[in-house]
This record gives structure tokens, sequence and C-alpha cells, in this order.
């Protein structure tokens, strides 16, 4: 049996055309009959079908044999297997954890130059994912964002990005010095929410800066955003490669992407270059770690690995890499079936709750120009009933034990994945029908609760590129000081983790308004130096 074969039929084909994409626009040709460089999976003791691949662990294996050693340990780290484990932690996690917990043995491999086990499980991981060639992350994401834009940019040279980029595309441009290019996002003021990026807004980036004589390194996009809405990534990717651009995505939120037909395409089925996902977020390895995907031949991969060697720790967790490749052997398993009962639930739950009154659904009419949003991504708005999305969650946790994954002034966005169950469906379809009911007899259904009529970021005025505005000069002043002044600082709500102020940027009263707003009605506040938002570091030049 074919390794496709246990693909879905969209991913089966789109993986192939990517592989051969080598002739769209690349920087330099090639030759007629070269594609691009897949790597072989290692075989050990005999050959066995791919298939059996597919299903083993080598990286778990190996942890597995290594951990049942009867070793008489005189290395790191210092709980020793567990023998000298944190009592209080092992009475919450037990012993397993610590056993496994297991240093850079030389049967266990080595992540920055992989022989063995991390090789092989890496290579699994490119076979399934569709990649020339795979690289596991302890770091999360951000580290392979910063890894994928460090290896393809230079100082002054451009990175075309969308302003709601994730702050880890900013401490990128800080590392390797490149310059921004923002295009500003579609923004919905009902929902408080941004889109992603158009063809048009890219083109229209890459030909104002040829018209002032400046390179573009790299095109940079979020797809699927936090709220599941999906980018032409295909489209994009084909008008990067004609100018022999490389495309980088940040797909945290898409690891899931291309193995279910009611799924969308995932990035390197479009003709991304890099994709960076969050295994963790809708796949199921631990926390904090990510796969880095590369394809095509514009990407230069010794530059990737000696980027990642940069930023990632010596010391990588081999509970969080294990954890990765056994992410990938249950993934290849069944990929073809194994989010059918997710997207049922995803489904079942949009239906139960689109109908209760007061109580708006974000769907693909929101932003017309992006007709896909990821099904197993659910947003709803509160604002016909009177709540902040900040409310509406507090209600929701403390009445009803139903903990969402991302709050906003005006919404709250729920993701269903792999391990929700249908009484959790039942119990959030109930504690918002509550909240309907409750805020109903308390009020007529109007729009009550506060909004911004624009997204804080649009009309920005760049004095200082990220690199510079980080070794400024800084000074603490008053808030109401700070207008028309160089912000000092990456101040965010968190999550998402989008920038409201980037170092560099003049601030304006759009900004400043937006982040006293969402501070009132709860939100955390990241990066700023003074929590009350009294004060504001600003560049002193």
């Amino acid at each position: 049996m074919s390794f496709l074969l246990l693909l879905p039929t969209c991913s089966a084909s789109s993986i192939s055309a990517s592989k051969e994409r080598g002739n769209i626009g690349p920087a330099k040709k090639h030759d007629e009959g070269s594609t691009v460089r897949t790597p072989k999976l290692v075989s050990r003791e005999k050959v066995v079908s791919i298939a059996q691949l597919n299903s083993i662990s080598p990286l778990v294996s190996a942890l597995k044999t290594s951990a049942h050693q009867n070793a008489a340990s005189f290395h790191f780290p210092g709980h020793n297997r567990g023998r000298a484990a944190p009592s209080s932690l092992v009475q919450l996690i037990g012993l397993k954890p610590f056993i496994h917990d297991l240093p850079e043995l030389p049967q266990l491999d080595n992540l920055f130059s992989p022989e063995g086990p991390i090789l092989e499980a890496q290579k699994l991981a490119a076979k399934l994912f569709g990649s020339s060639e795979t690289w596991f992350l302890v770091g999360g994401t951000t580290c392979g964002i910063q890894a994928a834009i460090l290896a393809t940019c230079s100082p002054g040279e451009y990175l075309i990005l969308p302003r709601n980029s994730h702050l880890s595309a900013i401490s990128a441009m800080v590392l390797s010095g490149a310059i921004p290019k923002y295009i500003i996002p579609e923004y919905d003021c009902n929902w408080d929410i941004t889109s992603g990026v158009t063809l048009s807004q890219v083109e229209k980036a890459i030909n104002e800066l040829h018209m002032e004589g400046q390179k573009v390194a790299a095109v940079f996009i979020t797809s699927p955003t936090y709220h599941g809405i999906c980018s032409n990534v295909k489209n994009i990717s084909k008008l990067c490669h004609s100018y022999g651009i490389p495309v980088i995505v940040d797909e945290a939120h898409g690891a899931h992407l291309g193995f279910h037909h009611k799924l969308p395409c995932s990035a390197l089925q479009q003709g991304a270059d890099l994709a960076v996902q969050s295994t963790h977020k809708v796949l199921c390895s631990l926390t904090q770690s990510s796969m880095l995907h590369l394809s095509g031949n514009i990407v230069d991969r010794e530059r990737i690995s000696k980027c990642l060697q940069t930023l990632q720790s010596t010391s990588p967790s081999y509970l969080l890499l294990a954890s990765l490749d056994a992410a990938r052997a249950e993934l290849s398993e069944k990929p073809e079936t194994i989010f059918n009962n997710a997207i049922d639930l995803a489904i079942e739950t949009k239906n139960l709750i689109r109908n209760i009154p007061g109580i708006s659904v974000l769907g693909t009419s929101v932003f017309s120009n992006f007709p896909v949003i990821d099904p197993l991504r659910l947003t709803f708005g509160f604002w016909q009933l009177g709540l902040s999305g900040f409310e509406a969650d507090d209600i929701l946790d403390r009445d009803h034990g139903v903990i969402s994954e991302l709050v906003g002034t005006r919404s709250i966005t729920f993701a269903i994945n792999l391990g929700t169950c249908r009484d959790h469906v039942k119990r959030l379809a109930s504690g918002i029908k509550n909240i309907s009911a409750a805020s109903l007899s308390l009020r007529k259904i109007t729009e009550t609760a506060d909004h911004c009529d624009s997204a804080p970021f649009t009309d920005i005025s760049i004095c200082l590129n990220p690199r510079e505005s980080f070794f400024a000069r800084k000074k603490k002043v008053d808030i109401g000081e700070s207008l028309g002044r160089i912000c000092g600082e990456l101040i965010c709500p968190y999550p998402p983790g989008i920038p409201v102020m980037i170092p560099g940027e003049i601030i304006t009263k759009s900004a400043l308004d937006y982040l006293l707003l969402v501070k009132n009605k709860g939100a955390v506040i990241s990066g700023v130096s003074d929590p009350l938002l009294s004060s504001i570091v600003v560049c002193d030049i």
C-alpha cells in the first residue's frame, strides 16, 4: 500500500503538486526533471513497508528502552530518573514523567545533528505532512517563526507581513534586522476581529517595494488565524514564486488541516515554502512542542538548521520530542477518519447554539474575501445581550465549568479537538442558553457593549524598525504624555498575542483607546512595563 493512500484525496494530490512546483517562479531555474528533495525512510535490520514504518514511533520506543535500563546514572537531570523527584510534583503527576525525562544519551540521538531515532521520527513526520524536511521544535511555534524569518531575511531586507501577526514575528525582525512592510488586514467592528491576507494586498506590497528599489526577502502569512480564518495561500504562493520570493506561513492553528475532506488544505498543500505548526494545539503532543516544515527549492535548508541551532535549547526535553513523534504516529494510523467525530461535534455545537436568542455565530459572511474558516474553531458573539466576551466567559467558567480558548471584547472562541466529548458540548450549549435567558430577562436584545469602530493599528506610522527601536535609549512617560511619541515596548493583549503597539511606531489615540478598552473589559495586557497602563515606555531620541 502506498503512503499517499493514507491521506485524503485532496491531500494526496496537493502534496504531489507541492513537490513538483519548483517551476512556479523560483529565483533560479531548475532542470526540467528536478524535484524537491524528499527524505528517505530509515530502515533498521530489515526492509519494511512504508505502512509499517508509519505505525511505529521510533523516538517513543527509544525513550522507553532507555528509561527501562538498569543503569547507574551519573548524568543530568538532577532528579536522577525520579530518584530525587520533588514529592509534591510526584503526588501530582507520578514518577513516570521523571523516569522518562532523560538527557541527550547516545541512544536517544541529538536534536542538532540527528542520526538515529530523532532523524527517523522527523522523516516520518515529513512523509505524513508532505514536506521535503521537517524539524521538531521544543521552543514552540515562536521558535519556528523566528528561525524561518531569520533564515530568509538579512539586515535591511524587507519582510511583508500582516500587522496582526504574532509577536514572535516582531521579535524575529529584531533578531534578523529585517524591515517590516505591513499589510493592514480587514477589520470587523461588530466582532472586533481582523481577517487574513488577500492576494491583491500582497501584490500591492510587492509592487510598492519594487518601485522603491527595495528587496523583498519573504512574505509572511498567518493562516488560519486564531479565529480559524484562512487566507488563499495557493494564489499568494504562486504570485510570490513568480518573483522568487519565499512564503512563510504561521500555521500554528492548522496542524490538522488537510486531513479531512471538510478541513481546508494545509499551507504546504497550497505551495508554501515554510510552514510552522503548533502540533500541541489541535493535534495531541505536549504543550510547547511544534514542527517546522520545509518544501520547495527556494529556502536553504542548511540556513534553517543553523538558525534553529541558534534559537533552540541545547538541552531539549525528550518528553516534548517524543510527544511529537507520538502525535504523528496517532495521526498516521487513520489520517482520513481521525477527525470525523470532532467535525461532527463541531457541526452539532454550532447547530445547538446558532438559534439561541442574542447569540451571533462567526461565519464566512463576515469577511467576504475569506470564504474558508476552520470548522473546528467556533466563535460566538454576545454583544446583542449587552455582554462583552470577558463577562460571558466569566459566567461560563464560574457557573458552568466551561473553559474557552480565546476571549475577546465581543466574542468567545472555542476549540474543538480530538478530545472533545458530547457531554462537554451539551454543557457549553446549556451554559450559553442560560446566559441568553438571564440577560434577556434583565434587558431587551440590544447592542450595549462598548466596541471600537476601527482596528487599533489602521493609522500606523513607523519611525524606527523593530531592531533599531529595541536598542534605542528609552524612558517612561505618563500615558497622557505618550501620544505622538515613539513606542518603546511591545504591548499586546494576550491571548492572542497580537501587538497593538510595536516599538518604533508612533503612539496613536486609537491604539491607546483600544488598550484601555480591552483592559477595562478584563484583558491581560502583556509586554507593558506598567500593568495599570498609567505610563508607557517610549524611545528617547
